[in-house]
């Protein structure tokens, strides 16, 4: 019972100051996890986040989850996703209530301009620190920057995972060819979740069941960033029922992308939007239940495959790639946050304190939201 209060209360609080998308809430467990309380090795990490990497749905959840179970058994993994998911779809419901109310959303410019470049900072000491336990020879590097140039030139993250795993082991000779359906439980699901959603949903009204199962398939089959996201709510919620606006879509994309935690509490959002209280809670349960599904079920064997001389190699490969899709997404979050002199001071000030003085993460986030919002009213902005 210990166990299971220390995984809630550690995932409650990253569920509240993990902002900045699924490469800092990597790096945040990682600090938490990892480097503060020693709960798995760092191998061990990076196995399980190569491991939500390649299953659909919300990859930071799912290794918050996997991290929950490894720890504490069924009840940690209930805690731990629900611990991390709770704080920001409360905080997206209270924002939705407030857009419904007053049809705008409240002014946070100034606290986010601080914090991005601190989760730059955050995001790059934790790519290093893994990046140092995942390349372990010239074979890893290699497939490492391979995937890095495959990312960057648009090729699809599922492909490039799998290619990097069958590659490593290949090259380790430690699996045959064709494994590729060992591999792969849930594409079973997927399609089961697919199609169970209604097929009779009309512009004229989307039902609360409509409104869950659509969510459901969406956690089901989702790959990638929160752009292929956007794509999958514009073409349920937009075009093919006419339930949102693009201009609501885009303002709740927006809330998912400023408050901390999950990016799929989007769906939050969306659902108080479309069915208010109820619709919340359904299309937050439908599109995070997957991913509890899937950790439960490759939960047990996906802690063994390190020790399988047959799937180590694919394990290595497929981290590798999972650290260059990070790397990727850093980079584009690097651009878009270090904007100037001051945002630049505060990326490198928050560098120097978490490689030097080992501060938490957290209180680095809240004192760059401060000197943000100080920054900005003292520009007059």
């Amino acid at each position: 019972m210990r166990n299971v209060t220390e995984v809630a209360l550690v995932f409650l609080k990253l569920g509240t100051t993990a902002f900045g998308g699924p490469a800092a809430h990597i790096a945040m467990m990682d600090e938490e996890i990892v480097k503060r309380r020693g709960w798995v090795d760092r191998e061990s990490f990076l196995d399980m986040l190569g491991t939500a990497n390649l299953i659909p749905g919300p990859n930071s959840t799912e290794l918050a989850i996997h991290i929950g179970y490894k720890r504490a058994g069924w009840p940690g993994l209930l805690a731990a996703g629900i611990c991390f998911i709770a704080p920001a779809m409360l905080i997206v419901w209270l924002l939705a209530w407030l857009y419904v109310r007053y049809g705008t959303l409240p002014e946070l410019t100034g606290v986010l301009y601080g914090i991005k470049p601190v989760i730059v900072a955050v995001v790059a000491q934790a790519l290093w620190s893994l990046a140092r336990t995942a390349v372990k020879s010239r074979t890893t590097l290699a497939l490492g920057v391979a995937a890095l140039a495959a990312v960057a030139l648009g090729a699809n993250e599922l492909p490039v995972l799998l290619a990097a795993g069958f590659i490593g082991a290949a090259l380790s000779g430690r699996i045959a060819p064709g494994g590729a359906a060992s591999f792969a439980p849930w594409p079973a699901m997927a399609a089961a979740a697919a199609a169970a959603e209604p097929s009779a949903l009309k512009p004229a009204g989307l039902s609360l069941a409509a409104l869950f199962f659509t969510f459901l398939k969406i956690g089901s089959v989702l790959y990638g960033s929160g752009y292929v996201l956007i794509a999958y709510l514009q073409a349920d919620f937009v075009d093919r029922t006419a339930a949102l606006t693009a201009g609501q879509l885009m303002d709740a994309v927006a809330v998912g992308q400023f408050t901390p935690g999950p990016l799929f509490t989007t769906a939050t959002f969306v659902g108080y939007l479309v069915h208010g209280g109820p619709g919340a809670l359904a299309a937050t349960a439908g599109i995070f239940l997957p991913a509890f599904v899937f950790i439960a079920l490759i939960g047990r064997w996906a802690a063994r495959l390190r020790s399988h001389p047959r799937t180590s190699g694919f394990l290595d490969g497929v981290n590798v790639a999972s650290l260059a899709m990070m790397t990727a997404v850093s980079g584009k979050l690097a651009v878009s946050s270090v904007v100037d002199w001051t945002t630049g001071a505060l990326a490198a000030a928050a560098f120097l304190v978490l490689v030097r003085y080992k501060w938490n993460s957290a209180w680095l986030v809240l004192a760059g939201g401060i000197a943000g919002w100080a920054a900005t009213a003292a520009s007059g902005g």
